[in-house]
């Protein structure tokens, strides 16, 4: 299988230019981005930077989200995270909750000294499981006016809960830090990190509508990307360690910037952006600035690319308001 726009997932507009870029971490990774810009525009526009989801890379949603806000008028920048994709970083195919958050920082860092950006109109925009990334940035990160998360998983809750909570347990945990570990050993003897293997594919017959949800945009050509992890081989198996022991968004009721959380009803994955709003604005004295949009009918994917369902209005006109 091929992706469908010569390796995206989407396809771009006349009215939109689109230009790799890179730049760098703190950590000193390298990290590649595809910069849409509203062709022709003249003067500093607002920013924003986008990544996610967990597992993809920047030509499936987070470049149709970019290029979608660049025909609004905004720069947007789609990345690869650290570790997969066009980005750098060794070894490949791991993930984490420290250096994931600080990759949308190196992207404020990059658009803020852009001529064509104005500094103090900065926002980010993450997608699943780097939604949870970019709220965790929101709170680490004075520069960033405003933040959207779409769909989003806390990828440290479901990694030492399971799904749904039903693994939240000691006993739970343990087994499964035994079971890393020991594959930890194995990739070492090895000198090889072994690959927990993507969406399902075939599909099995009993799967749950959420794992179909997966398949029908990263195994088809719907959504399939050549770079992308959840379309391929996956994660490397002990990608899942750090998330087990270090939770982020605990300071997330400090957020004093704009934040826009949007999910779908149906999404199986909504539980994660209720109760990360409720956290949010509990015993916070800054919530006239935050929002939870719940999309009825909408499932988790319908976020990826469903132009008819995401909200790039509301999107838009939060962006508008707060990166002013």
């Amino acid at each position: 299988m091929r992706s469908r726009y010569d390796g995206y997932s989407f396809p771009l507009r006349d009215t939109v230019t689109r230009e790799k870029v890179r730049f760098h971490n703190r950590y000193g990774i390298a990290l590649a981005g595809d910069l849409y810009l509203p062709r022709g525009a003249t003067g500093r526009l607002s920013a924003v930077a986008v990544s996610g989801p967990f597992g993809a890379v920047k030509e499936q949603c987070s470049g149709l989200y970019a290029e979608e806000l660049a025909s609004r008028g905004f720069a947007a920048l789609a990345f690869d995270p650290s570790f997969i994709g066009e980005s750098g970083g060794e070894a490949r195919n791991v993930a984490s909750p420290d250096i994931n958050t600080e990759d949308f920082s190196a992207a404020v860092d990059f658009l803020s000294t852009r001529d064509f950006v104005d500094p103090e109109k900065i926002g980010i925009l993450g997608i699943c499981g780097f939604g949870g990334m970019a709220l965790n940035a929101a709170a680490m990160d004075t520069r960033i006016k405003a933040t959207v998360t779409s769909t989003m998983y806390d990828m440290t809750r479901v990694n030492a809960n399971g799904y749904f909570d039903a693994a939240d347990s000691a006993d739970a945990r343990y087994e499964t830090k035994k079971a890393l570990n020991a594959q930890r050993t194995e990739d070492y003897r090895n000198g090889t990190y072994a690959r927990a293997g993507g969406v399902a594919d075939p599909l099995p017959q009993d799967a749950p509508f959420f794992v179909k949800d997966y398949y029908d945009y990263y195994k088809t050509e719907r959504g399939y990307a050549e770079r992308s992890l959840n379309s391929n081989d996956g994660w490397n198996v002990t990608s899942s360690l750090s998330f087990l022991n270090m939770p982020i968004l605990h300071y997330s009721n400090e957020i004093r910037s704009a934040v826009l959380m949007i999910h779908g009803e149906k999404a199986h994955s909504c539980y994660f952006s209720r109760d990360a709003y409720a956290a949010m604005v509990k015993d916070s004295p800054y919530t006239d600035n935050k929002e939870l949009l719940i999309l009825p009918g909408a499932v988790h994917t319908d976020l990826y690319d469903r132009k008819d369902i995401i909200p790039f209005d509301q999107i838009e006109g939060f962006l508008r308001t707060y990166l002013k």
